[in-house]
């Protein structure tokens, strides 16, 4: 990744958000706590959505954010 793009480690106007909640598992719900990297919470949280919909195939509905803070 480093030869055709630079690496940036942390951007100075990012901060470090920790999301919890849980998603629907097969088993009920699951919880979890993830941190995020993210101009604001907003942003923190389409990324977590976002992360479940492409890992794990869940839809929105199926993820529940309890908490995010920073």
């Amino acid at each position: 990744m480093g030869r055709f793009f630079p690496l940036v480690l942390h951007r100075p106007d990012m901060s470090t958000f920790t999301v919890r909640g849980s998603f629907q598992a097969r088993d009920g719900p699951q919880p979890f706590e993830k941190e995020i990297e993210a101009p604001n919470e907003n942003v923190a949280t389409e990324h977590t959505l976002a992360e479940f919909g492409s890992k794990h195939g869940l839809k929105r509905t199926q993820v529940e954010i309890d908490e995010v803070e920073a």
